[in-house]
């Protein structure tokens, strides 16, 4: 009798590990009132560390109530907090060196020769538009989003300052085209893992995705074009002494372009994110050296104009280098416009970036240690009773992974996971939950501010999250088409449709 009651007794313990969806709110109250707080103290400073510290807190009450109210061990949410740190640390040395690439790129002059030649060939009545699909092109030939915001996409914000628009639309522009190609490249990562953690072999992922993605970006690239056709065209004059300013600052040549070649050859070829973007680094120091001697003395010196460069001394030259890669590179031109464009803070400015992911995959971590996260997804799950349904909660639970876990990887991999199975079981094909996880987890991460993504773009263009999220049309079309071609049945297909009767048509 004995041995019954404490059989009784762990199987109500392991039943109360499971909260419900009521308790699993809490910690995300939490996290909304205590960003509320930080936002309207610090303002856009709160990146800075006040969102660090909300996330922090929501995690210790996340860990509170789960081992206190349902007898966690705290081993269990460790374990999940390290498994989730582990999941980042490329991410993290990624992050490092793009901004090393946005210190050395910008000093040797790379963007700014970058910007001169775009202003020639893109011209303000397709700006936004040709912004979009230059930066879709890029990011499908390269897979990576990030490399290419890092790169073209900071060229292309100085393009469209000099030509008259707003950072936000045209950060907007270039985020709907990078994240198109990092959806449908078979050299993104992001495809690779919706593909491979759902079970869908990968160009029969990419081709269904096309069914989404194609209709989302057509009907992003005409309002851009729209919105270019509107705009008030900058002054001639206007253009011309920005690219005028550039040109005095640095020396614009077509050398400078091989580094970029070089790198998109490194990419093609599939040479490993980390050691591409350390020789893009390296070479594009090199070529400061060679072409811009100038401006590492004044990154060695700051403060000091540019007239003044009296030579590069070995020692200026070592210093100057050095900084390009990991601190300030304010180099004083005389144009404030351009000064404020080629002002970069290498890798330190990353740290915030990194400090926000870790404590955003810790929060991640400890909602799916205590099962939190599963609760809400289960909540959403059994609302699916149709293939609109079933999508949307998808879409849904994409998105708030996102939120939650502030990395992009963990929301496809926790996705994928959490209703890998409930498709198998409702009979559609895994390709339906592939391209669901991709219309969600992918492209909105780059939405949310405390999102590494969302982090990571806000910093490389110097737009704020919340400036540009309006205006990327592409990002937030997605998950919408994939909840309206799940509406209307078209190409919904299952496993074995002669014996269900729900659900989408055969073509």
């Amino acid at each position: 009798m004995a041995d019954l009651k404490r059989k009784k007794k762990d199987n109500s313990a392991l039943q109360r590990r499971e909260p419900s969806w009521a308790v699993s709110l809490v910690p995300f109250i939490v996290l909304t009132l205590s960003l509320v707080v930080v936002i309207s103290i610090f303002g856009a400073d709160a990146l800075s560390g006040g969102s660090q510290v909300c996330l922090l807190l929501a995690s210790a009450v996340t860990a509170a109530v789960s081992m206190f109210a349902y007898k966690t061990p705290w081993e269990v949410l460790e374990d999940c907090i390290l498994d989730n740190i582990r999941s980042v640390g490329t991410a993290i040395l990624i992050l490092l060196l793009i901004g090393a690439i946005a210190g050395t790129w910008m000093v040797s002059g790379i963007v700014p020769a970058m910007i001169c030649y775009g202003m020639k060939v893109i011209f303000p009545a397709v700006f936004l538009a040709a912004a979009c699909a230059i930066s879709a092109l890029v990011s499908v030939m390269t897979g990576s989003s990030w490399t290419t915001i890092a790169t073209i996409g900071v060229a292309l914000i100085g393009i469209g300052t000099a030509q008259g628009f707003e950072p936000g639309w045209t950060a907007g522009a270039i985020i709907s085209g990078a994240y198109f190609g990092d959806k449908v490249s078979p050299l993104s990562d992001t495809t690779v893992l919706a593909s491979s953690s759902s079970g869908t072999p990968l160009f029969t992922h990419i081709r269904y995705m096309m069914i989404t993605t194609i209709p989302s970006l057509t009907v992003a690239l005409i309002i851009f074009l729209i919105a270019s056709l509107l705009h008030p065209a900058a002054e001639v004059s206007q253009a011309a002494e920005f690219s005028q300013s550039l040109r005095s600052a640095f020396n614009i040549t077509p050398w400078l372009l091989v580094v970029p070649v070089i790198t998109g050859v490194l990419i093609v070829k599939k040479v490993p994110a980390i050691l591409t973007l350390f020789s893009a680094a390296v070479m594009a120091a090199i070529a400061a050296l060679i072409f811009q001697p100038q401006a590492v003395w004044a990154v060695a010196n700051p403060g000091s104009p540019l007239s003044g460069f009296p030579g590069l001394s070995f020692m200026d030259a070592c210093e100057g280098t050095v900084v390009t890669f990991y601190g300030s590179t304010a180099i004083q031109t005389g144009n404030e416009a351009i000064d404020s464009l080629i002002s970069t803070r290498g890798m330190t400015g990353m740290l915030n970036t990194i400090f926000l992911i870790i404590c955003s995959v810790t929060f991640g971590g400890v909602l799916a240690g205590s099962g939190m996260l599963k609760s809400l997804t289960d909540l959403f799950a059994r609302l699916a009773h149709r293939a609109v349904t079933l999508v949307g909660s998808t879409v849904g639970t994409g998105l708030l992974c996102n939120m939650v876990t502030g990395d992009q990887y963990i929301s496809i991999i926790l996705t994928s996971n959490l209703y890998k199975k409930l498709y198998e079981q409702k009979g559609y094909e895994k390709r339906l939950l592939s391209r669901s996880v991709e219309d969600s987890a992918t492209v909105t991460s780059v939405l949310i501010p405390w999102n590494s993504c969302g982090m990571t773009q806000a910093t490389v263009l110097k737009v704020p999250t919340l400036e540009y999220l309006p205006y990327t049309f592409f990002n937030i079309l997605s998950p919408l088409m994939s909840v309206f071609i799940a509406a209307i049945g078209y190409k919904i297909f299952r496993i074995h449709p002669e014996k269900q009767g729900d659900g989408g048509s055969k073509g």
